[in-house]
């Protein structure tokens, strides 16, 4: 990718008139395109249209690409729109926590949760965030060889299990790693494939992993959440502000309710933020005057080297620019789903209920009508002089709307803090050759990504 800055774009929007997509096979729909490469498919159906129909097998879906109709969309969630029952995989890892909970559910575990990711919780994690990549950065040395993904997957399991579960024990975060890992494969593979059509009963060897997959990720999450029933004082971890939550009721979480969500943060907070640091430092590397620029900002803000802190945040505008380019381009959650319910309307235009209405981040990222030369990475897209000019919704990398992601503070402060640590010592070096992104549950490299370590 370039850093150079071509002429804006002038295209008008294609119209909000339902316009058909593909052309499918009977039964199966669109699937086997979608399988093929979601996130292809996605292009081509915001090439077609602003609002395109499609069948994900025999379910009528429309696809969204405007960010009026995706704001709807986002927007009216839990009124005019259902979470759809997403694939047995899915809901096998992450239970029926605030991400997945509908309608009285949900409200319910959103007011229990969102407590635990408030701004003055964030703050008191960044000590946590900025310390464990300063111990990351004290095992590097000019010349090093590294696997970035591998890298940042081990830094933010470690700051994960830290804030999360307010522990420190490597054994914590490799096996709940290698669960997550298996996990995130056989969801994409589940979604994208015929699994999505088969019934839950049907037995596969995919189902077969992932259920042992999960069976290690609650055999972890219970054996810290005993350790933390079983202790004494206050903590100030983020289970712990879960085990202690009550509802209008007096109620607190159930065992299996902890579970769920303290899977969800544990996503939130390390396999989305380890895959927006890997595509940062990719795109730092292909890209030597975007480097440069956040190299002078680490320089400045940290003057005399000291580490950042919390209220460094604010100050670190251009290192909020890259991670939020970066997201732009890799968005960690590349899709977005709902079902129409009873009388649901989308630009004007009546859903009959029981559609399936989809929007894709990948595709309305890359769209040349609301970012210009719409392929290259240029963080300066974000500063003040232009950040009003993108559209609301044409960047929805967290979603939006009543379920907009909690942990959407968490995720940009760590980004950012991670990378103000390392990046004011070290440049990475990736090694020549592409790296493809595959959408799994999240959308990850699709190879080890090496690079050599260069000392600042």
């Amino acid at each position: 990718m370039s850093t150079e800055t071509g002429p804006a774009v002038d295209a008008e929007p294609h119209g909000h008139l339902p316009v058909p997509g593909p052309k499918g096979l009977p039964f199966l729909g669109n699937l086997p395109q979608f399988g093929k490469d979601p996130l292809a498919f996605f292009e081509r159906l915001r090439g077609c249209g602003d609002m395109v129909r499609w069948r994900f097998g025999p379910n009528p879906c429309v696809f969204l690409a405007d960010p009026e109709c995706i704001g709807e969309l986002l927007t009216e969630t839990e009124r005019t729109f259902d979470q759809p029952a997403l694939g047995i995989a899915f809901r096998t890892v992450m239970g029926n926590g605030v991400v997945v909970a509908r309608g009285t559910d949900w409200r319910r575990k959103r007011s229990l949760v969102q407590p635990s990711v408030r701004p003055k919780q964030v703050r008191s994690y960044a000590a946590t965030m900025a310390g464990s990549a300063v111990d990351l950065a004290d095992t590097w040395s000019g010349g090093d060889r590294i696997d970035i993904k591998r890298e940042m997957a081990a830094l933010t399991q470690k700051i994960a299990v830290r804030t999360i579960f307010g522990v420190d024990t490597p054994a914590d975060a490799e096996a709940m790693g290698r669960a997550m890992d298996v996990a995130q494969q056989e969801i994409g593979k589940e979604f994208s494939g015929i699994g999505a059509l088969l019934p839950d009963w049907v037995p596969t060897p995919g189902r077969t992993r992932i259920r042992k997959a999960a069976a290690v990720i609650d055999a972890e999450v219970g054996r810290v959440v005993a350790r933390h029933r079983g202790g004494d004082g206050e903590r100030p971890d983020l289970l712990s502000r879960l085990l202690t939550a009550v509802d209008a009721t007096g109620a607190h979480l159930t065992d299996k309710e902890i579970r769920d969500e303290t899977v969800t943060l544990y996503i939130g907070g390390h396999e989305t933020t380890s895959s927006t640091l890997v595509w940062a430092w990719y795109l730092l590397s292909r890209n030597p005057g975007a480097r440069a620029a956040l190299a002078e900002e680490l320089d400045r803000v940290l003057e005399g080297g000291r580490e950042p802190e919390f209220d460094d945040y604010a100050r670190l505008t251009y290192t909020q620019a890259v991670v939020k380019e970066t997201l732009r381009l890799y968005p960690t959650i590349w899709l977005v789903t709902g079902v129409a319910k009873e009388g649901a309307r989308i630009g004007g235009v009546d859903m009959p209920e029981g559609t399936r209405v989809w929007s894709s981040q990948w595709a309305t990222h890359r769209d040349e009508r609301w970012f210009p030369e719409p392929d290259v990475f240029r963080p300066e897209r974000w500063d003040a002089e232009h950040a009003d000019d993108i559209a609301e919704y044409a960047w929805f990398p967290f979603g939006g709307g009543p379920r907009a992601c909690l942990g959407t503070r968490f995720a940009m402060v760590e980004a950012v803090l991670v990378l103000a640590v390392l990046g004011r010592r070290f440049e990475l070096d990736v090694d020549p050759g592409d790296v493809n992104p595959v959408p799994t549950l999240t959308l990850q490299p699709d190879r080890e990504v090496l690079a050599t370590v260069r000392a600042r």
